[in-house]
């Protein structure tokens, strides 16, 4: 028996690749699906199920590209209603795979059609529980995504079902099971993971806060729904391509990777309503860039970010990458659904600097001088961009929150003619946020290199933490 968990941390994703006696399944492929039919032919094994805990959100699925190469049977629980053709599993049914056995657990709550994939070994003994989004470490799925796409499918109807799922189908089995779930620490899916990936079912049992002994249902849904953000605009996008399905990821690339020449680059961003993405580095885009092209570093949480800022996943893109990374880059577009990359800038940034082109630039200043300045002037307009709760649990006093996550709707409170100083947690979020607002006529933003683990170290800032009006004395 082999079991092979494959993280994909830009999108704190789980895969998983199960073999047994030259058969093999994947749980949740990712949607670039050559890596898990290199794994099997490795083996000499046969790619038998391809098994889908739900619609994903967060990302589109690899389920159907997968299917087409290798002949295996796409798998979902019951319930599950997709576009094409697919195994309709029951709640209880075995699957057989070479001397296993996979049961499948229909587990309604994160989605209706959610379900978990128990692995039995040879001698019928349960080993692990590929969870999807019903069970994470240290969390449990959000019940409010589902709605997005059926609004009677509210987060109260959709919790108590995740209740009765953990409660009668998961809490049962044995504490030495292993968990595999679909998600880890950094994802949307969840209020709060843990950064371990795996865990016994017996550990969770004793520290997720969803599975203490004696939680009712009425509580469990005030738990579970309690400080909820709202999710990502792509997030019922991604469902509805997996529901329906989509181009093939070879296509994708063959689209997207078109060699532009400056000259050509510079007439298909004036010619087309495309969307200039710049994926260098932010200190090094800080430097220098092609005016109105916005920055989402690749090194950071890509393709989130990516689904957070660009709202329409069919919004046509020109990108600039670092060369020898073009590839990498539309193939983690394409992870949640940006299909439409229609060329790359050849020979990167550089090239265009050597065409003579316009360039443009942010003022990036460190953590020490703009200590300086605050010293200087105590009322510096400060903007934190950093989530809510980061800023509660600590910011400079006198700075302003305004979360990325929410840029358009905060956008109406930065005055043009002001200068801001800008920072994140590390810098990745904050240039960003001022290239979209430069993009958009803001040209007195001046980034905080570093962001605030810069700004702690330097010492020289009057910090400040939020405290609830109901715990003040």
């Amino acid at each position: 028996m082999i079991i092979e968990q494959i993280y994909t941390g830009c999108l704190a994703q789980g895969a998983y690749y199960i073999e047994s006696y030259g058969e093999a399944a994947i749980v949740d492929p990712l949607r670039e699906v050559q890596p898990y039919i290199d794994r099997a032919e490795c083996n000499s094994a046969t790619i038998k199920y391809v098994l889908e805990t739900h619609f994903h959100a967060d990302f589109v699925s690899g389920h159907l590209d997968l299917a087409k190469k290798t002949g295996a049977a796409i798998v979902y629980g019951p319930t599950a209603q997709p576009s094409f053709e697919f195994y309709a599993a029951k709640d209880g049914e075995e699957l057989k795979l070479g001397k296993l056995t996979i049961k499948v657990l229909h587990t309604p709550g994160h989605t209706m059609e959610s379900t978990c994939y128990l692995l039995k070994d040879e001698s019928g003994k349960d080993k692990a529980l590929f969870s999807g989004d019903t069970l994470f470490i240290g969390d449990v799925g959000r019940p409010d995504l589902a709605q997005k796409v059926k609004a009677e499918l509210t987060q109260d109807k959709l919790a108590a079902h995740l209740y009765d799922s953990l409660r009668n189908k998961i809490m049962p089995l044995a504490d030495d099971i292993i968990v595999y779930p679909a998600h880890g620490a950094g994802s949307a899916c969840g209020k709060n993971m843990s950064r371990e990936t795996t865990d016994t079912l017996g550990h969770q049992k004793q520290t997720n806060y969803a599975l203490r002994p004696g939680l009712t249902k009425e509580q469990f849904i005030k738990e579970v729904t309690t400080g909820l953000t709202a999710p990502p605009a792509y997030f019922p996008l991604n469902v509805l391509m997996n529901i329906q399905g989509y181009d093939s990821i070879d296509e994708v690339l063959q689209r997207g990777l078109h060699a532009l020449s400056p000259d050509a680059f510079e007439a298909a961003a004036n010619e087309t309503g495309a969307l200039m993405l710049d994926v260098r580095a932010p200190q090094v885009f800080a430097k220098a860039f092609i005016p109105n092209s916005i920055n989402i570093g690749l090194e950071g949480s890509f393709a989130p970010w990516v689904g957070a800022m660009i709202t329409d996943i069919k919004q046509e893109i020109l990108l600039i990458a670092e060369p020898g990374t073009e590839e990498e880059v539309i193939t983690r577009l394409s992870r949640v659904g940006y299909d439409h990359v229609i060329g790359y800038l050849r020979g990167g940034f550089e090239s265009w600097a050597k065409a003579g082109k316009e360039i443009d630039s942010i003022t990036s200043i460190s953590a020490g001088a703009l200590a300086t300045l605050k010293q200087q002037n105590n009322n510096l307009p400060i903007l934190d961009v950093r989530k809510e709760s980061e800023y509660n649990s600590e910011h400079i006093i006198g700075a302003e929150n305004l979360p990325l996550d929410y840029i358009n709707n905060n956008m109406g409170r930065v005055d043009k003619n002001k200068t801001y100083y800008v920072h994140c947690g590390s810098g990745y979020r904050s240039m960003i946020f001022a290239s979209v607002l430069r993009a958009r006529g803001f040209e007195n933003l001046v980034d905080v290199n570093g962001g605030f683990n810069a700004i702690k170290d330097s010492s020289k800032f009057s910090l400040s933490a939020y405290v609830c009006p109901s715990t003040m004395l």
